[in-house]
């Protein structure tokens, strides 16, 4: 079977990425492309923002693309390929805070999937305005643009001709290989953007010598040897109020961080976890993670059970010294045959956030406009991206909002027809006050 073709665009915040994507769904080349989508945000907005002609569009909103978002990546690629015959190219558009090395080493590293798909190629957008602002301090701009196998500077028309030759000398002195094209508004001829001839794994490694060392969303795996009956899982007090649990049978001798079984565990954490609570039963071994829920203070005791006997692994999202973690039975607690640290190969900066604000009722345009305005010569700075989808009072159609640090811009889209009206509204940024965008958001409405 032919390997279906991937491209994964991906830039910083605001760079151009739905608009290009746009200008791929609407351009007549012919193909038929499903497209994925992740978003850094609270709130599902970019699928509302992008033109869905006759393309499927899935959408993941976890988060990191690069860290937990990994199983659903595989999840839906998987899911594609029962459709294989409606579709024969796949764009994912990463989110802006997403370094896409992890993205890529998926087509690789998965051996499912490495025979059902090519990476054709990385596309990574460049602020022409903005990309000054985050190329310092920013480890994922710096990812994106030294992957890529094309870099579009976008938005040319807001800098002078010397900023851009100044801009095309410093990222080709990060990627010396990659193809440089100049862009307003996205406007790139899709043949050099689709098609590319495929990703270069040689480059990747040279970037990354780790690269094919896959990620995981857990961060530690134990082994233990167990009898059927009821076992006690022991948490003391840590840094979350939830954490995600898989367990797993393994195969005598095998160890649960092999990375066989990492990947089994990967796919199982990929699949919506059920809320446990003190009260709940888990079985262990079960196809389905296990979201704990930790809330109050002191230490909380969870019942799971074993069906069989047999060698467990264990999977947490945390370490088990954060939370003083134990696998007890009879009051004793079981010493793992083995156990693993999986250490994630980035970092994000904690500072960097998101919050989602919606609204039911109509939108005053006069008030939204002041209210913007002075936000963003208060703060903006800090918010590196803004986006929403507003009913604005007396209006028939959908209003569509975009701003990128200084910059903001909003117009009329598609009717609502019978679609429910409300007020969608996503801030991207470093330290944002939830409580002051929320109470400035409800003041704009009629």
């Amino acid at each position: 079977m032919k390997k279906i073709p991937v491209t994964v665009l991906t830039g910083f915040l605001g760079s151009g990425k739905t608009t290009l994507l746009n200008r791929i769904l609407t351009e007549n080349h012919g193909k038929r492309i499903a497209v994925i989508e992740n978003e850094f945000g609270e709130i599902g907005i970019d699928q509302a923002l992008v033109i869905n002609a006759e393309e499927e569009v899935f959408e993941m909103n976890n988060g990191c693309i690069c860290c937990t978002v990994r199983g659903d990546l595989i999840r839906i690629l998987g899911n594609l390929m029962k459709r294989r015959d409606k579709f024969d190219h796949i764009l994912v558009e990463t989110t802006g805070m997403a370094d896409p090395g992890p993205v890529a080493q998926t087509f690789f590293v998965d051996d499912e999937l490495k025979h059902m798909f090519a990476l054709d190629g990385i596309v990574t957008l460049v602020d022409a305005k903005h990309v000054h602002l985050h190329i310092e301090d920013s480890s994922e701009c710096k990812e994106q643009i030294a992957f890529a196998d094309v870099l579009v500077l976008n938005k040319t028309d807001l800098v002078s001709e010397a900023e851009l030759d100044a801009l095309q000398r410093r990222v080709t002195g990060m990627n010396s290989m990659a193809r440089v094209l100049r862009a307003q508004d996205a406007n790139v001829p899709i043949a050099d953007v689709l098609d590319v001839g495929g990703f270069d794994l040689e480059r990747a490694l040279a970037t990354k010598p780790e690269f094919l060392s896959p990620e995981y969303p857990f961060e530690w795996a134990g082994t233990f040897e167990v009898e059927e009956g009821a076992y006690e899982l022991l948490l003391g007090d840590g840094p979350d109020p939830t954490m995600t649990l898989v367990s797993a049978y393994l195969d005598p001798g095998v160890v649960a961080h092999d990375r066989v079984e990492a990947e089994r565990a990967l796919r199982i954490w990929a699949q919506p976890a059920l809320p446990a609570s003190v009260a709940t039963t888990i079985e262990l071994g079960a196809r389905q993670a296990a979201s704990l829920q930790l809330m109050g203070r002191g230490p909380k005791r969870f019942t799971l059970v074993a069906p069989k006997s047999g060698r467990i692994g264990l999977f947490t999202q945390h370490l088990p010294a954060e939370f003083e973690l134990q696998l007890v039975r009879h009051d004793v607690a079981l010493v793992p045959a083995a156990e693993h640290e999986f250490t994630a190969g980035h970092s994000h900066d904690e500072e960097v956030g998101s919050v989602g604000i919606h609204l039911e009722g109509s939108i005053d345009g006069d008030r939204l406009n002041k209210w913007i305005s002075q936000l963003l010569r208060e703060k903006g700075l800090d918010i590196f991206r803004m986006k929403g989808i507003l009913n604005i009072a007396g209006a028939d159609n959908r209003f569509v909002f975009q701003g990128v640090h200084m910059l903001f811009d909003g117009r009329e889209d598609r009717p609502w027809g019978t679609t429910r009206r409300a007020n969608d509204l996503v801030f991207i940024g470093r330290k944002l006050d939830r409580e002051a965008l929320t109470r400035g958001f409800e003041q704009c409405l009629t």
